[in-house]
């Protein structure tokens, strides 16, 4: 499993036009299911160019091995041998989340990962998960939801998953230019929230959230406003709190 993050993960650090697109579903039962879709097509295409015929297969070879349809982190452990937890928590969350990559004309086009149907005690179980393994994980998943009403922190419109990914891997200089990084590494970084009942009500704004229709919310991410302490926004309330009927 580890292997399989990362690989994804050696990818994610040399991006230079990467997209990131979220989905987070919120269920009447209190659960919830998030996918996340990372774009690296026009990051292969330049290394694929760079890269030499001769060190392809050993550059890549082991990339184009990864499953092509959703596959549990618990089946991919166990596929590499690398299953080590007998801990009952960790098994059940490597069992919901799921992972792909997709590809254009034969070639590596980008990666998925999925959350499937995560009530409130696997989010708590996933914390303690998620210290060990670096997932790239959108993190609004904390956000507290009961099965009727969305409590939105707006602290967590932030990229921690993915800057810690990234410092785990990272020389100290690297890390002291995480800002610059990031913002080098993306073009574009988004998330929807869906509700299968329709929005009765939204109390709190914030720049960055917009209402598309009775059921979705938006959040586009704004990178420098993340990364500039001097940058100030409109809207920018801690809390935004959205009903549904």
């Amino acid at each position: 499993m580890k292997k399989t993050i990362v690989l994804f993960l050696i990818s994610l650090f040399m991006l230079q036009s990467c997209s990131v697109n979220s989905e987070i579903v919120y269920h009447k039962d209190a659960a919830s299911t998030s996918v996340t879709d990372i774009d690296t097509k026009e990051f292969m295409v330049e290394m694929m160019a760079m890269t030499p015929d001769s060190l392809k297969q050993k550059e890549f070879g082991e990339v184009d091995k990864l499953p092509t349809t959703w596959t549990s982190m618990y089946d991919l452990a166990k596929k590499e041998g690398k299953l080590k937890t007998e801990n009952p928590d960790s098994i059940r969350i490597m069992k919901k989340i799921f992972m792909k990559s997709t590809k254009e004309d034969n070639k590596l086009a980008g990666f998925s990962f999925k959350m499937e149907h995560f009530a409130p005690e696997d989010y708590q179980a996933l914390k303690s998960f998620t210290k060990t393994e670096k997932i790239p994980l959108d993190q609004n998943i904390y956000n507290n939801w009961d099965g009727k009403t969305l409590t939105i922190d707006t602290e967590n419109f932030n990229l921690k998953s993915i800057e810690e990914a990234i410092r785990s891997k990272s020389s100290k200089e690297e890390t002291e230019k995480m800002a610059g990084m990031m913002m080098m590494f993306f073009k574009k970084i988004g998330t929807t929230l869906k509700f299968e009942n329709p929005i009765k009500s939204m109390t709190g704004k914030h720049d960055w959230v917009k209402q598309i229709d009775d059921h979705s919310i938006r959040i586009e991410y704004d990178l420098k406003s993340i990364y500039d302490k001097d940058s100030k926004l409109k809207n920018e309330d801690k809390k935004i709190i959205i009903v549904t009927e």
